[in-house]
């Protein structure tokens, strides 16, 4: 039943952005700066201040900053690995989920109403990190921010990160005497933006047509060791680390449900702003997204077993 129900709430979603997308196929690209600069942070505000401030918030952001930069380092340390994930864009898909706008739903639906922190710890380690590295490394070469330090770079990112903005903001309007109220005013902007996410991935479904182009069998294989990791191996990893770390069953059943979401549409919202490998993300996000709707329940189905 709560599989049924995950159904339910993620497929009309998908299928309407589909359907857009069929007639207006370069409608994400319009959709995705405003989505960047404005619905971003306005969604971690309201999710950050629905489930609150507490120590296991900021324990599950870390567990999720420690998977993630582990299997980076693994990446970019091993040749092997290096070969079949030698794009930038690839190695964001590998390792950066769509926890946000896939996973927070996907919690809401399998996962008592207890793990929205855990999940909202997990996407906010995720979207600060991604929102830092991202920017940096898809990046035009010729632009300023190749041209600046490494240190330089970080800073930019991080202060004009959608996720930090998000995050600051909550913090502000928790020292407020309104922040219930405010809370209660964030929580629609915070759920239209889950919505809006959802319909950009659909309509990145429905804009492209494998028939129509062969380059995109030859993407298809490109990107097939980038699924692998992220629907796969990523959230092996945090099964493991929630056993070294021995996390309580929710917090664990939380972050590998989260580790098991698809390429996050954070890359391709980040692809599509900057010009650069657009085809390799929407290869991505569009077929994690499509295997992740079988992945996910399995996960979910495995977690019980070893609950």
């Amino acid at each position: 039943m709560l599989i049924l129900r995950l159904f339910s709430e993620l497929l009309p979603l998908l299928a309407f952005g589909y359907l857009i997308g069929r007639f207006k196929p370069g409608l994400s690209s319009q959709i995705a700066p405003p989505l960047i600069n404005f619905g971003v942070p306005i969604s971690l505000m309201g999710l950050l201040l629905k489930s609150g401030f507490d120590w296991l918030l900021f324990q599950a952001l870390a567990m999720a900053l420690l998977a993630i930069g582990f299997l980076v380092v693994v990446i970019r340390t091993s040749s092997r690995l290096r070969r079949h994930i030698g794009s930038r864009c690839l190695l964001l898909g590998s390792v950066f989920g769509n926890s946000g706008h896939f996973g927070i739903p996907v919690s809401l639906a399998l996962l008592p109403s207890q793990s929205l922190s855990f999940s909202i710890g997990y996407d906010l380690g995720a979207t600060l990190l991604v929102w830092s590295l991202g920017p940096m490394l898809l990046a035009n070469p010729s632009s300023g921010l190749k041209r600046k330090p490494a240190w330089r770079n970080l800073i930019t990112a991080l202060t004009t990160s959608p996720a930090s903005k998000g995050l600051v903001g909550a913090m502000f309007v928790q020292l407020t005497p309104w922040r219930e109220q405010i809370t209660s005013a964030l929580w629609i902007p915070s759920s239209i933006v889950i919505v809006l996410a959802l319909m950009v991935v659909g309509i990145r479904l429905g804009s492209f047509d494998p028939s129509q182009n062969p380059v995109n069998r030859n993407l298809r294989l490109l990107v097939q060791p980038s699924l692998f990791i992220k629907l796969i191996v990523l959230p092996a990893l945090m099964l493991l680390l929630a056993k070294i770390f021995s996390l309580s069953t929710l917090m664990s059943n939380a972050l590998v449900l989260q580790a098991a979401t698809p390429t996050a549409i954070s890359v391709l919202l980040l692809a599509e702003a900057s010009g650069q490998q657009q085809q390799v993300a929407t290869y991505l996000v569009v077929w994690s997204t499509l295997i992740a709707l079988i992945t996910v329940p399995i996960w979910f189905l495995v977690l019980q077993l070893l609950n």
